[in-house]
């Protein structure tokens, strides 16, 4: 795996530069072994509905967010140091916000190592 283009998607999705994120990510992806399959395309999901939310396609980012929330939980195959649970309590913060018309919360972060 390309490290530096992993740890570049993580950087770009962070400082909410969502399209260029989920390109680099979906780079990665691609490339990955099939038992990192299911993770790494969470995280480029993740970044597809943010992108969506920035353009203002709040049904899009949400049926995608929903995607993204499936496949991360399942077990993260060799990214077992990822802060996963970090990650899904606020897509679930979101996708609760999203559904009752609520105040959204802050834009999640991707916290962990390869």
């Amino acid at each position: 795996m390309d490290s530096d283009k992993y740890l570049r998607g993580i950087s770009l999705f962070n400082n909410a530069e969502f399209f260029d994120a989920h390109e680099a990510l979906e780079d990665i992806w691609r490339a990955a072994p099939p038992e990192n399959k299911k993770f790494l395309q969470g995280l480029v999901q993740v970044a597809v509905a943010f992108h969506h939310y920035s353009t203002g396609n709040r049904v899009g980012m949400r049926s995608v967010l929903e995607r993204a929330i499936r496949n991360l939980s399942e077990p993260p195959g060799s990214f077992e140091q990822f802060q996963l649970a970090q990650l899904l309590q606020s897509l679930g913060q979101w996708r609760e916000a999203l559904d009752r018309n609520a105040p959204l919360p802050p834009l999640p972060r991707i916290n962990g190592n390869l």
